[in-house]
């Protein structure tokens, strides 16, 4: 007999049927009720999923010992667990790698700059995939490298959808943090080229958090971040949010270049990206697809 009262099936059927109710276990602390709550006891799920609560308590203890849920030592309340949210964190960010990879291409079609998927972690902005522009005098790869994300478009994309409160947090931590810099490259000097490069003559530096804020409600008006040499000389850039399901920002496509080529053009290509970006959002489940 299974704990609803069923006779066990046997083999492959009884490992499913078990984890099939795991899984709604977990689907209870995923749902409304308990994120409002902050978690739900042993009883409340067991009444939402119809099992018997000692063998709900017994099931929680073990899915808690893996890490899947955690229980508030105060309240005694189960909530889903770090460990599955590092989990769901690493698959999401699998499936933006192969979703993005049409998509970046399109960008680097149409502009003919070095195209790249990026991501928040703390402080920094992470390159998760980059397809490379044709051109010999192009930035260098990015993948896997972090900078400083309050003095790059793709960072500034990346919090532009949090309230004040956070923004002011988050600033007050990481807004004194340097980059880490990776000038151009050429086939004939690929160590750099940041000599050869005009005198850095784009828009003031954002120095304080007022300005930050500034550039957050502007980004949030236009659909896109853009950046003229506040990064590093001679570079300039433009980034649109990557949006989930949730219509949460999970990641940024950016796209950057030499002034010289790509600095009268910003605008345009703001524009482009933040449309193809809306395209992988689609895909994500964030709206409707376009027709």
């Amino acid at each position: 007999m299974n704990d609803t009262g069923d006779a066990a099936p046997t083999g492959a059927r009884r490992n499913s049927a078990g984890l099939r109710r795991d899984f709604r276990l977990l689907e209870a602390l995923g749902s409304a009720e308990a994120e409002a709550a902050g978690g739900l006891g042993v009883v409340r799920v067991a009444e939402l999923v119809g099992r018997d609560k000692g063998i709900v308590s017994r099931t929680l203890a073990t899915l808690a010992e893996v890490g899947m849920v955690s229980r508030d030592p105060v309240t005694q309340n189960y909530r889903l667990g770090y460990r599955l949210y590092a989990l769901a964190a690493r698959t999401m960010e699998a499936q933006l790698v192969r979703a993005s990879v049409p998509y970046l291409r399109r960008v680097v079609t149409a502009t003919r700059e070095t195209a790249n998927l990026c991501v928040l972690r703390g402080g920094n902005v992470l390159t998760l995939s980059s397809e490379m522009s044709e051109y010999a005098f192009r930035g260098v790869g990015w993948e896997g490298v972090s900078t400083a994300a309050w003095q790059t478009s793709s960072g500034r994309v990346l919090v532009s959808d949090w309230a004040e409160e956070d923004l002011r947090r988050w600033y007050d931590v990481h807004g004194n943090d340097t980059a880490v810099l990776r000038p151009f490259a050429t086939f004939a000097n690929p160590a750099g080229g940041l000599e050869s490069l005009p005198p850095r003559q784009g828009r003031p530096r954002i120095t304080d958090f007022a300005g930050f804020l500034a550039e957050m409600i502007k980004i949030r008006a236009h659909g896109y971040a853009t950046v003229d040499e506040e990064f590093e000389k001679g570079l300039v850039g433009v980034s649109a949010p990557v949006f989930d399901f949730r219509q949460n920002i999970v990641a940024a496509i950016n796209v950057s270049g030499p002034k010289p080529r790509l600095g009268a053009h910003l605008e345009e290509v703001g524009a482009l990206t933040a449309r193809i970006a809306r395209e992988l959002s689609a895909e994500l489940g964030a709206f409707p697809r376009s027709r």
